[in-house]
């Protein structure tokens, strides 16, 4: 059971379940090792699981027609990651989920948990209300994209979250606010010689 206190813990945070709720979704949890550069989504393949980090950095890109890679999100410990439009859609994937240190991921599949939402009410709110909050968060980086500068992003992203700028490599971190390595480079040089 201690191996489950993350994502117990995140639950916890929205949510309240019993002990037979919480040994039912135990039930559903598939723990999986997955090596660094391994993927766990991709393209034209549907996402069967709903996928929460437990050790390790993923990070969910598209490459476009010129061959360029697009991060749409990084996700480390206590996040979810998948392609979550063929998740939800039961469609087939547009997005690469990636492994960027070796890592290990609790797997739930898509018929699993509807299953179990139909049953849980809480856990059908913790889904919900995560879900949400990831919508949110999508549009708020879709507006950040458009009404501030690249620095701008570049520091709003690096006072958010210090870990991930510490953790990943850096063409990730520009992939993800679209600029290439090179700018960021310029970028950091910029703020260095400015402090």
């Amino acid at each position: 059971m201690e191996q489950y206190n993350n994502i117990l813990e995140n639950i916890s945070k929205y949510v309240t379940l019993n002990e037979e709720e919480t040994n039912k979704l135990i039930g559903i949890i598939r723990t999986t090792k997955i090596k660094k550069r391994q993927f766990i989504d991709q393209p034209n393949y549907v996402c069967q699981y709903r996928n929460y980090v437990v050790k390790g950095a993923f990070r969910s890109y598209f490459i476009d027609n010129e061959g360029k890679e697009h991060t749409v999100q990084i996700a480390i410990e206590d996040w979810f990651v998948s392609d979550f439009y063929s998740y939800i859609t039961q469609k087939p994937a547009t997005l690469f989920v990636e492994a960027l240190e070796d890592s290990t991921i609790f797997q739930m599949t898509y018929h699993d948990i509807e299953g179990l939402c139909k049953e849980i009410h809480g856990l059908s709110e913790y889904f919900r209300i995560t879900t949400e909050r990831a919508f949110a968060f999508s549009r708020k980086r879709a507006l950040s994209n458009l009404s501030m500068t690249a620095e701008e992003r570049y520091l709003e992203m690096l006072e958010r979250y210090p870990n991930i700028i510490n953790r990943v490599p850096q063409k990730v971190i520009a992939s993800y606010l679209g600029f290439t390595p090179e700018f960021l480079s310029k970028i950091r040089k910029n703020l260095t010689s400015k402090s």
